[in-house]
C-alpha cells in the first residue's frame, strides 16, 4: 500500500516517542498539600486519604524533608487549629497554627517554597468558608478576615497566599492589604473556578471543614456552568490575581483547557481528595494498575492546559517523571 503519511513511524521506539512528546511534565510544576494539626505530636495517618498523614508542629519538617527527597520543592499548607469559634478568629493569630508551621518549614528549610491556603472553613465552629449572617455567609464582612489571614501568612514567612473561600472580591481585598503593609512582591493563586464538587469529602473529613448545616453551593460554583468560569477568572486577574486555579481537575478539563486558552495567567489545577481517594480504593480492590492511573490522570491534566498541579501524588509523579515513565 502506497501511503505517505504513516504517524506509526513516530511512535516505533521509546526514544522518538520521547522525542515528540507535545506535552512534558516536571518535578518543579508538582505541589504537595501538607495537612498540620495544632494538637498532634508527631505523624498520624489520615483514614480518609490512604498513604497521607497529619503532622504535628514538631514533625512538619519531616513532610518537607520527604519532599523535598523526592524532589518536590513546593506544597500548599493546610491548618487543623486547636481551637473553633464562630468567626474563625484563630485563622488569623500570630501563634496560629499554620503561621507556627511556615516559621519552623522556612527556620529549616528557608528555599522550600510555601504557598498557605485562605479560607475560614477549618477554623470556624460552623464549618462554612466565612462569617455567618444567620444562616448565610456574609461575602463582605468575610472578606476583611480573609485579608487579616492572608496577611498574617506572609508576615509568616508564606511565599504564596492561595484564597480558596469563593467569596466575591477577596483577591482584591488580600491584593489591598499585602500592598499597604509592603508585600506587594507576594503573589497569590486564586481558586477561581472553585466548584461545588461531591470530590470534597475526604479532604473536609481530614481537615474537619465539613459544615456542619447546609452546604457551599452559594458561593462555589455550580458543576452545569462552563462560562461562569471564564468570568471568575476574568474578575480575579482585574483584582490582581498572579495565578489561576480549576478545581477538581479530573471532571473539569474542559474547564482547564478553556481558562488556558482564554488567560495569559499561570493556570494551576487541583487533583483533589475525592480523585486520589478513588483511585486509591480501586488499586487496593485489584482493578486498576495505580501507578499507569496516576500517570495517565497528571498527564491529562497538564494535557488540557495546567502549568502547575496540586496534588497528592506529587512525590510519586516526581518519581515517575524522573524514570521517564511520564514528563
Amino acid at each position: 500500500m502506497e501511503l505517505i503519511q504513516r504517524p506509526r513511524r513516530l511512535r516505533g521506539s521509546d526514544a522518538v516517542r520521547r522525542l515528540c512528546r507535545e506535552t512534558r511534565l516536571s518535578p518543579d510544576s508538582l505541589i504537595y498539600p501538607i495537612f498540620v494539626d495544632e494538637t498532634l505530636q508527631g505523624v498520624r495517618p489520615i483514614q480518609s486519604l490512604p498513604g497521607q498523614n497529619h503532622y504535628g508542629l514538631d514533625s512538619v519538617n519531616q513532610a518537607v524533608e520527604e519532599c523535598l527527597a523526592a524532589g518536590v520543592n513546593h506544597c500548599i499548607l493546610f491548618g487543623l487549629p486547636g481551637e473553633k469559634d464562630a468567626v474563625g478568629s484563630s485563622a488569623w493569630a500570630k501563634h496560629g497554627v499554620v503561621q507556627q508551621a511556615i516559621r519552623a518549614i522556612k527556620q529549616k528549610h528557608p528555599d522550600f517554597y510555601v504557598i498557605t491556603d485562605v479560607c475560614m472553613c477549618e477554623y470556624t465552629d460552623h464549618g462554612h468558608c466565612g462569617i455567618l449572617c444567620g444562616d448565610t455567609v456574609d461575602n463582605d464582612q468575610t472578606l476583611e478576615v480573609l485579608a487579616k489571614t492572608a496577611l498574617s501568612h506572609v508576615e509568616a514567612g508564606a511565599d504564596m497566599v492561595a484564597p480558596s473561600d469563593m467569596m466575591d472580591g477577596r483577591v482584591a481585598a488580600i491584593r489591598t492589604i499585602l500592598d499597604d503593609h509592603g508585600y506587594e512582591s507576594a503573589p497569590i493563586m486564586a481558586y477561581s473556578a472553585k466548584y461545588a464538587s461531591a470530590f470534597y469529602g475526604p479532604f473536609r473529613s481530614a481537615a474537619g471543614s465539613a459544615p456542619s448545616f447546609g452546604d457551599r453551593k452559594g458561593y462555589q460554583m455550580d458543576p452545569h456552568n462552563r462560562k461562569e468560569a471564564l468570568k471568575e477568572c476574568a474578575l480575579d486577574i482585574e483584582e490582581g490575581a498572579d495565578i489561576l486555579m480549576v478545581k477538581p481537575a479530573l471532571s473539569y478539563l474542559d474547564i482547564i483547557r478553556e481558562c488556558a486558552d482564554a488567560y495569559d495567567l499561570p493556570l494551576c489545577a487541583y487533583s483533589v481528595s475525592g480523585e486520589y481517594a478513588m483511585t486509591k480504593a480501586a488499586a487496593a480492590a485489584g482493578l486498576i494498575d495505580e501507578y499507569r492511573i496516576m500517570c495517565e490522570s497528571a498527564l491529562s491534566v497538564f494535557r488540557a492546559g495546567a502549568n502547575m498541579l496540586i496534588t497528592y501524588y506529587a512525590k510519586e509523579l516526581a518519581a515517575a517523571i524522573r524514570k521517564g515513565d511520564i514528563g
